[in-house]
């Protein structure tokens, strides 16, 4: 019992070995990358609390006063028109896309159609094609149906927009769903609306989330179809950012200001999913 006793202490006293030079550098360059990732960010919002003059002052004043001047311009501009009509085709558009790509995602993923390889690459072709050389026949067509400056135009432009991606990102997280379990649903008499949404969506939940989250970042952030298609009714958060760059200068702490409260909605729901997008954005990758 002694001996054992003694062979335990050895074991339990025995010193870790020391992490390896490479794991080290590894995390170093990880929090130096994120650092540098950060920093834009971080003088930003230094920035949006500065005056116009010494935001604007060369070398940056860092220790200059703090002041609300620059969010005080920002409310007293009406920024709540374009941010409510950023709101509702991010949430529009978003909401479409889900329901266009899930019943797309389960064909191609859990009931393959004949050609499904190529059905997935030509959705994601249509990303390769620059916005630029699509905007002047987009252009006409809104003018002569009379969509121009309507928000419900950037809601179907949005959701063509983010289709492929969702269809793409759905069907590898569909094809992780066993497909004994739908079957069993099949079995007891559940159709294709019951099985995508009482079986194969909780399921996939984190996925779906995941998807909906970029789709609404890349909505919210979307500059050129909006700057112009829209003028002044259906003017977006991104668009109005613009006015703070004028002929007469730029109003530099003003814009951080602007572009920082017009961030904060993405950043709230991007903190409210974190756990949702990291298990998504994760699915299938440890079996």
């Amino acid at each position: 019992m002694t001996q054992l006793t003694a062979s335990t202490t050895q074991l339990t006293a025995r010193p870790r070995r020391p992490r390896s030079l490479r794991g080290s550098a590894l995390g170093l360059a990880a929090w130096l990358g994120g650092l540098v990732l950060f920093l834009p960010v971080a003088w930003m919002v230094l920035t949006s609390f500065h005056s116009e003059a010494d935001a604007a002052s060369n070398p940056p004043a860092l220790t200059a006063p703090l002041t609300l001047e620059g969010y005080r311009s920002f409310f007293d501009s009406e920024p709540w028109p374009p941010l409510i009509n950023s709101v509702t085709a991010s949430l529009a558009s978003t909401a479409l896309v889900l329901l266009l790509a899930l019943p797309a995602a389960y064909a191609l993923a859990i009931r393959p159609v004949k050609g499904w390889r190529d059905a997935l690459f030509f959705f994601l072709s249509t990303k390769m094609l620059p916005i630029v050389a699509g905007l002047l026949p987009i252009y006409l067509f809104a003018r002569n149906v009379g969509l121009l400056d309507n928000v419900w135009l950037l809601v179907l432009l949005y959701t063509s927009m983010n289709l492929p991606i969702a269809v793409w990102m759905l069907q590898s997280f569909l094809a992780e769903v066993p497909v004994s379990v739908i079957e069993a649903a099949q079995l007891d008499g559940a159709r294709l609306p019951t099985v995508l949404g009482r079986v194969i969506a909780p399921v996939v939940l984190p996925g779906v989330a995941a998807t909906a989250l970029i789709c609404f970042i890349f909505s919210w952030n979307e500059l050129l179809l909006a700057r112009v298609l829209t003028g002044v009714v259906a003017e977006t958060a991104p668009v109005f950012l613009t006015r703070f760059i004028t002929s007469q200068g730029l109003f530099l702490a003003q814009l951080s200001a602007a572009a920082v409260a017009i961030s904060l909605p993405v950043l709230a729901a991007g903190f409210a999913a974190q756990d949702k997008l990291v298990q998504g954005l994760s699915l299938g990758a440890v079996k």
